[in-house]
């Protein structure tokens, strides 16, 4: 609804790197999903598991300003190393930025056991049959953003991984590379993805690509207070659908949820456009409706 109040293309990119939503059942699933809601959609659908090159190529350039390094420590030393006892590392960056390092050290970050590993221990490493990831070397930046909704909002990014040992591209690069090939200049998702902001400008900025405007909105929760998920029964369209609740009642609720109906009012995607404003979204997520949740199982 904001790009087309706004005028703007509206794009959609299978975010598949993942093996859980890289089957082309998930794909045609999410697609008639926005077509039984009214939503169309520009150009084709890019799919990041056919991208590979792209992220390959923007990794290369990184490792070509000495800003990656290879990590070999499997997840179990990871929560072991992050839980065990160890001072504060990037001083420097803290002294320099005039932020506490207690400040900087951002809760289940990686502690950079492999950020300058002698050479002799990554050699007796790979002989072991250890594939390394490939991490960004972020000294503890601190970045700022604008989002539309949450205003400034300053994080502090850590080495986040930018490969997988297993040679798959991470999000945070895949999203940078793809927003800047496709021409992005407003990004609109949910508010869990606030904090990985920071990461995704630096990237941007150290790759020399254009940063769009951000608008991250809140989620949906369960009467329970979590995220809205499996767990809480019939949360995709089918299942709604499946219980008496057609597309048109779902996309009227979803605009009580934004603020743009009234409850029960009915309306179209086109009403929606217009009544659209940035400045009216929620800044607390939505609960699903009783009645609603007294349908799932």
């Amino acid at each position: 609804m904001s790009a087309r109040h706004e005028r703007l293309g509206f794009l959609v990119r299978m975010e598949d790197l993942d093996r859980v939503t890289s089957s082309r059942e998930h794909e045609v699933a999410q697609l008639r999903d926005l077509a039984a809601l009214g939503m169309d959609w520009d150009g084709e659908v890019v799919r990041q598991s056919e991208r590979f090159d792209r992220y390959d190529a923007a990794i290369d350039v990184l490792a070509a300003q000495g800003r990656t390094y290879e990590c070999f420590c499997t997840r179990r030393e990871i929560r072991e190393a992050i839980s065990a006892p160890h001072p504060v590392a990037h001083d420097d960056a803290a002294a320099a930025t005039g932020i506490t390092a207690a400040k900087i050290t951002a809760d289940g970050a990686y502690p950079g056991t492999c950020r300058d590993l002698p050479a002799a221990e990554t050699a007796t490493l790979r002989a072991e049959g250890r594939r390394p990831a490939v991490r960004l070397r972020a000294e503890a930046a601190v970045v700022d953003i604008e989002d539309r909704v949450h205003g400034t909002v300053t994080g502090v990014v850590d080495d986040v991984v930018l490969r997988r040992n297993d040679g798959v591209p991470a999000y945070n690069l895949a999203v940078v590379v793809d927003d800047a090939a496709q021409g992005v200049i407003q990004v609109v998702r949910g508010d869990d993805l606030l904090s990985s902001t920071p990461r995704q400008v630096l990237l941007q900025r150290w790759l020399g690509l254009s940063t769009p405007a951000y608008l991250h909105v809140p989620l949906v929760f369960g009467g329970d207070g979590a995220r809205l998920a499996k767990r809480h029964g019939a949360v995709t369209l089918d299942a709604l659908v499946a219980r008496g609740l057609e597309p048109a009642a779902v996309l009227s609720l979803l605009a009580e949820s934004l603020g743009l109906a009234h409850r029960g009012e009915r309306v179209t995607l086109a009403t929606l456009v217009e009544r659209f404003d940035v400045d009216q979204l929620p800044r607390e997520p939505w609960v699903i409706p009783e009645n609603l949740q007294r349908s799932m199982p």
